[in-house]
């Protein structure tokens, strides 16, 4: 595999605010599109963001939960869905099965174009807008439930154990004026966690909705990012995992990078989830 292209040195660490959940008598939920339907009581509170590009030693799937990896993709138009279909998703699967050793990997849903507000396209698109408040893409009955629909036909048994995989590549050069902030899995409490609804709100069709993850603050969250990604390689991390011992689920967010300097590219991003089964 290529070496990881480090880009500019940057800080260490970077002061962010971000958006927890706060107390709320009613069950919360969220919109893709329409965000002024949103009902959240959102806590916005200063963090620290560790820079871990340059650690020694690697964040890693089996120890915070998530790792950047280098991976070139062949796709030359991540807006052609039919391209992704015949590229992407063999690409994504092969990548998961290589990190995870899983026996089987299946993508679950088409790549997720997203732009940061400086970009004219943010928010014209299906779920377009970075996501501004911390959360975790499904509960535990959400994964139960699309691991089950998701996993493949001729599988012979059920599956002794399943993780969905979240995959996030900048498609913008560096560097990122909105990057991903991922929580370190083992800083989580289950206490911090808020059961939501996400509501998939699209145009001339059917709403629909699944059960994800909100959270509190705590003081124990260790946040980190990867500046200055590339094209080139890929932000993995767990959004369940159905194995007892392991990192368990990662926080993420959106968050403003204070260091960015003025005038750079908006970011562009797609991310692409995914379930890796073990029979």
């Amino acid at each position: 595999m290529q070496a990881i292209n480090q880009g500019a040195a940057r800080a260490a660490i970077v002061s962010a605010e971000v958006n927890y959940l706060g107390e709320m008598s009613e069950r919360p939920r969220f919109y893709a599109n329409d965000r002024s339907r949103d009902f959240l009581n959102l806590d916005p509170r200063s963090i620290r963001v560790e820079n871990v590009r340059d650690y020694g030693n690697r964040p890693s799937l089996e120890e915070e939960g998530f790792t950047l990896v280098p991976h070139r993709s062949a796709v030359t138009n991540f807006r052609d869905p039919q391209e992704i279909m015949r590229t992407h998703y063999p690409e994504i699967e092969r990548l998961l099965l290589d990190l995870s050793g899983a026996d089987r990997v299946t993508v679950t849903a088409p790549g997720v174009l997203r732009f940061s507000e400086a970009s004219p396209e943010s928010g014209q698109l299906n779920n377009s807008r970075p996501a501004r408040f911390i959360h975790i893409d499904v509960s535990d009955a959400t994964a139960r439930t699309f691991a089950e629909r998701s996993r493949p036909k001729d599988a012979a048994r059920p599956a002794r154990r399943s993780v969905h995989f979240n995959v996030w590549r900048v498609l913008s050069p560096p560097p990122q004026d909105v990057p991903l902030a991922v929580c370190d899995a083992r800083s989580l409490s289950a206490e911090d966690l808020v059961e939501a609804d996400a509501i998939f709100d699209v145009t001339d069709r059917p709403e629909w909705s699944f059960e994800a993850l909100l959270v509190r603050h705590n003081p124990a969250h260790r946040w980190c990012y990867f500046p200055n990604m590339t094209p080139a390689e890929a932000l993995v991390f767990k959004t369940n995992d159905s194995q007892s011992g392991e990192p368990h689920h990662v926080p993420h967010t959106a968050f403003n990078d204070p260091t960015c300097p003025p005038g750079v590219a908006p970011r562009n991003s797609i991310e692409m989830r995914a379930i890796a089964y073990w029979f």
